[in-house]
C-alpha cells in the first residue's frame, strides 16, 4: 500500500485570491498596511497565526497576531460566501483524485495549513470526502514544515513514511516531507517557483496534474 498526501491551497485548489482578500480586510481592520498578493502567496501553507505574524515581520506569534487570526477566521465565511473570490480546483486535479481513488493499492490523504472546517468545505464541495482516508490540518498539528502532519497520517493509515508521497506547491511541503522520511513531489502550478521547490528538497517537480501518476507506481 502507498499513502499519497496532498497539500490543499495551491495544490488542489487555487485559493490565493480568497486568502488575500480576507487578509487585506484583516490588516485594514487592525490599522496595518495590507500585504501584497505576492507576500500572501509566500505564506500560504503555514498555520494562520504564524502566517500573519510573518506578514507583519514578526519572529513569533504575539497577542496582536492571535487577535488578527481570530478576526480572519470570523470573516472568512462571509468573504467566501460573497463570491468576491473563489477556491477553484486546478484543471486536471479531479481526474487524478478519481484515478487514485479507484486503485486498491493507494490511500489518499490531505495535509494542510487550513482549518478542519476549511478542508471539509473543499472536500465536500468537490465530492472528495469519501476519497480521502486520512487528513491533518492546522487544528490538529504544528505548522509545516514540522513533520507531524505526515507522521500522524502514516500512523493512522498503517503505512510507513518510506511508502508515502507528499504532493505540494510550497517549500514547507517539501521540507515537511523530507523531515518525515517521505517522498516530496512539487507542483509548478501553485504559489512557489520551481527553483524554490528543488532547493527545498523536492524529489521531482511536475508541470501538470496528470504527470503525478507517473510517480505513484503500482506495487
Amino acid at each position: 500500500m502507498k499513502l499519497v498526501l496532498f497539500d490543499c491551497d495551491g495544490t488542489l485548489v487555487d485559493s490565493a485570491g480568497l486568502i488575500h482578500a480576507v487578509m487585506e480586510k484583516t490588516f485594514e481592520r487592525f490599522g496595518s498596511p495590507p500585504p501584497t498578493l505576492a507576500a500572501t502567496k509566500a505564506i500560504i501553507g503555514l498555520t494562520l497565526d504564524i502566517a500573519i505574524a510573518r506578514l507583519q515581520g514578526k519572529s513569533h506569534v504575539d497577542d496582536e497576531a492571535i487577535e488578527m487570526t481570530a478576526y480572519y477566521k470570523s470573516i472568512f465565511s462571509d468573504v467566501r460566501g460573497s463570491g468576491a473570490a473563489t477556491e477553484r480546483r486546478f484543471d486536471g486535479i479531479a481526474e487524478v483524485i478519481a484515478t487514485l481513488a479507484a486503485r486498491d493499492d493507494v490511500l489518499i490523504g490531505a495535509v494542510t495549513g487550513k482549518s478542519r472546517r476549511g478542508l471539509d468545505l473543499i472536500l465536500d464541495s468537490n465530492g472528495w470526502r469519501d476519497h480521502f482516508f486520512v487528513s491533518r490540518t492546522a487544528d490538529d498539528c504544528p505548522s509545516k514544515p514540522h513533520p507531524a502532519m505526515v507522521t500522524e497520517c502514516c500512523d493512522q493509515s498503517g503505512i510507513s513514511p518510506a511508502e508515502t508521497v507528499v504532493i505540494g506547491d510550497a517549500i514547507y511541503d517539501m521540507q515537511m516531507a523530507k523531515a518525515a522520511g517521505a517522498a516530496a513531489i512539487g507542483v509548478s502550478w501553485g504559489y512557489c517557483s520551481v527553483e524554490e521547490l528543488w532547493q527545498a528538497g523536492a524529489d521531482a517537480v511536475v508541470e501538470r496534474p496528470a504527470d503525478l501518476l507517473a510517480y505513484i507506481h503500482k506495487g
